[in-house]
């Protein structure tokens, strides 16, 4: 059994809430060293995505040069960079092409790289494993190798790793710490457990300076539609605007640590400054909470009323039934600490579909 001081339980959040004591003021403060980052010229892939949205716009509150990866789309539309675009460079290539991201970095002259890009949504990895393995696999090597080929210098380049190669956990297991075997469930877990160990490969045969964090989930406004505390937020956006009081999930048992997206990128600052290369480190919340509460908790956050549909087209074909993070390792020698409460979380995001209602009636899951 899972000791429920790790649970969040939506109808009784006090003892919750105790962990995050004047949120609001602590949201303000940066745990980072500015003087660090200030000037440093960073590159990162995956930066039209939702967390390479987030980090350019802190990255830029620190006064770095932000330069970053783009494949060629046909409509060249980035909203997650809607108010970065104009003090950004992007460099056109792609992952499975070791060339362009030799160029890119030869153009740019990166210090530090943040390797952002990659297939991450679990069911997509189902229906196309082999893009999956590809893009995560191929892309990370590529990444890895083109640093070594590069006239750049590069002080460290960070893998974004992910809670998910964990994979098949037991409850006697929980929180999870990095010591823990791997068992991943998935082909994107797969990918994700091959690109860490090609990382720590380049940092023990070269010396490529790797700094490795399995961040569990993420989530925030602009979180991708498919990302289920996006399908859940829109839901209650919906629900808000009276034009339905169903909320309708998956399954609705898995339990998940969820940490908002800008913890998590304090989390990655920090590894980059302090992390011992090669070795990985948990980020997450320590928390844990089912799907099914998750709705809950967002629906009380925003004060709404919602019934709870299970759909069971949208389970996946193999589970990871629980996801718990324990952070001490992070803790203790980066400084890193989850300020944000889930609830603050998803009342963020909801309020994100509120503002933006083109986005409410786009099914995605």
């Amino acid at each position: 059994m899972i000791d429920k001081k790790y649970l969040i339980d939506p109808e009784h959040l006090d003892e919750y809430l105790k962990h995050f004591p004047n949120y609001e003021q602590e949201m303000q403060k940066d745990l980072v060293d500015k003087t660090f980052w200030k000037g440093k010229r960073v590159f990162i892939t995956g930066i039209t995505g939702f967390v390479g949205g987030h980090l350019v716009e802190k990255l830029l509150e620190l006064e770095c040069n932000v330069y970053g990866l783009i494949r060629r789309h046909s409509v060249p539309d980035y909203p997650n960079l809607a108010k970065t675009l104009n003090q950004i460079q992007l460099v056109e290539g792609n992952l499975t092409d070791i060339n362009s991201i030799i160029a890119a970095f030869n153009l740019t002259q990166p210090e530090v790289v943040f390797h952002l890009g990659a297939q991450s949504f679990v069911p997509t990895s189902f229906r196309a494993p082999i893009e999956t393995y590809e893009t995560n696999i191929i892309g990370t090597a590529n990444v890895l190798e083109a640093s070594r080929q590069t006239r750049a210098n590069i002080q460290a380049i960070h893998i974004a790793c992910s809670s998910e190669e964990y994979g098949l956990v037991y409850p006697n297991e929980v929180p999870i710490k990095e010591t823990n075997p791997l068992r991943p469930q998935s082909p994107y877990a797969v990918s994700k457990v091959a690109g860490e160990l090609i990382a720590q490969c380049h940092y023990k045969a070269f010396g490529t300076p790797v700094v490795l964090t399995r961040t569990f989930n993420h989530e925030g406004p602009r979180r991708g539609l498919q990302f289920v505390t996006s399908v859940v937020a829109r839901q209650i956006a919906r629900a808000k605007l009276r034009k339905t009081k169903t909320v309708t999930i998956g399954n609705p048992n898995p339990i998940r640590d969820f940490s908002d997206v800008r913890d998590i990128i304090q989390g990655y600052l920090l590894a980059v400054e302090k992390a011992k290369r090669g070795e990985p480190y948990n980020l997450g919340h320590g928390f844990g909470i089912t799907i099914e509460n998750l709705v809950k908790l967002a629906a009380k956050a925003c004060d709404v009323e919602v019934e709870i549909a299970i759909d069971k087209s949208r389970y996946r074909p193999a589970e990871v039934d629980i996801l718990l993070c324990d952070f001490e390792k992070a803790k203790n020698e980066l400084g890193f600490k989850p300020r944000i409460p889930l609830n603050k979380s998803m009342q963020d995001n909801v309020e994100y579909f509120m503002n933006n209602p083109h986005l409410l009636d786009i099914e995605r899951h």
